[in-house]
This record gives structure tokens, sequence and C-alpha cells, in this order.
């Protein structure tokens, strides 16, 4: 199982980091060890001053497929859940400058938490989904997939062509603006249709 995560694919998100609007989807890798599930705790790691929640729409591929068509592409997700790109951003930044990859700021243990799945019905992939973040009660985050530059098939479809997918990846497929940071003691909880579905606290 691999984690598959696009940045920058909510225009409000990239303007507010001060980066291009990308001409194809940014994409990064985050490995197994980064997933973090069932609520448990996040523990603030200590290679980080300013670390980011990042909530998103996860999508759970179903089936095994390399360079997807398009138009095919909704077959292979069958699931979907809402999750946190936790992100360090000094490190992000500090990379950054230097031209390295950034995989130290995104892709460590516990960096990718996910909720519970809800299966998609026919009905429910022809529509957009509203979700939303709150931290310590109060909304940070509130965002709708009609807003993202592109689309899940897009998304799959374009990814497919470098890394063939697997039955039980994961696609973070981007987030909203209002990303922050966060410290000991918060609890941040994701919500989609007014229902929770994923809780974390900071430890």
């Amino acid at each position: 199982m691999k984690i598959i995560c696009i940045g920058r694919n909510y225009a409000e998100h990239t303007k507010e980091l001060n980066n291009a609007i990308p001409d194809n989807p940014v994409v990064f890798i985050k490995p197994s060890t980064a997933l973090l599930k069932c609520n448990a705790d996040f523990y603030y790691p200590l290679f980080t001053q300013d670390l980011h929640y990042e909530c998103e729409v996860v999508l759970r591929v179903c089936k095994n497929g390399k360079f997807i068509q398009e138009n095919f592409a909704s077959t292979y997700f069958d699931a979907f859940t809402l999750g946190i790109d936790f992100t360090a951003r000094d490190l992000q930044e500090l990379q950054k400058k230097k031209g390295l990859p950034w995989e130290i700021a995104k892709a460590f243990d516990n960096s990718a938490v996910i909720g519970d799945m809800i299966p998609f019905t026919t009905e429910m992939k022809t529509k957009s989904i509203q979700f939303q973040l709150q931290k310590n009660g109060i909304e940070v985050q509130n965002g709708n997939t009609a807003d993202m530059l592109f689309s899940f098939e897009k998304i799959i479809a374009y990814t497919s062509q470098f890394f063939s997918l697997q039955q039980g990846d994961l696609i973070f497929t981007g987030t909203p603006s209002g990303v922050g940071p966060v410290a000991i003691g918060d609890n941040l909880v994701g919500l989609y249709d007014g229902e929770e579905v994923f809780s974390c606290a900071i430890k």
C-alpha cells in the first residue's frame, strides 16, 4: 500500500502559500509508515517548530491499473474519507529554498491521518464533496471538491502514468485554503455532511 498525495490542487490554497498555479497535478508519495488511523493521537515531532494541518479528501483505490484513461478512472476508486496531510512547514520552506526534495517535511511517520471510509454510490460520484476541519471546536477549513483544479478522474489518469495503482492505495487529493499551525493540546476533527469522520489529538 502506498499513499499518493496531490499538492496545490485548490487555487486559494496555492495563493496563500505564494505558489504558482500548476499545469499538471503536483505529486508526492508518503510511505505506509506515515499512516495514522482509528482516531489515534499524533505526537508532535521534535524536528519541527512549525507543524501545519492540511485537511483533504482521500480516495481508496479499488483495483489495479496503469495508464488509466480519464473516462474510465471513476471505476478505480470505491470509497473516500477525510484525512490530514501534516506538514513540517519550516522544513519544507528550507528544502524548497535549497532546491531539495521535501519528503522529510511531508512523509514522516504518522503524517497521513485518515478517518473511516465512506463507500461511494454511483450518485455520489457525480456530486461534489463538501468537508470541514475544526480545530478545538472552531472551523478552520471549509472545502468543496468542485473547487479542485484537477478532478479525481484527472488525478487517477495522471498519476497512473508514472505509478501502477494497486488495490488499497490511498490518494490524498489536496487541501483547500485555511491551513495553519497546530500545537500540543489541540484537537482536530474532520467533518463530512455534518458528521465526524476523524478526530486527532495533538500530544
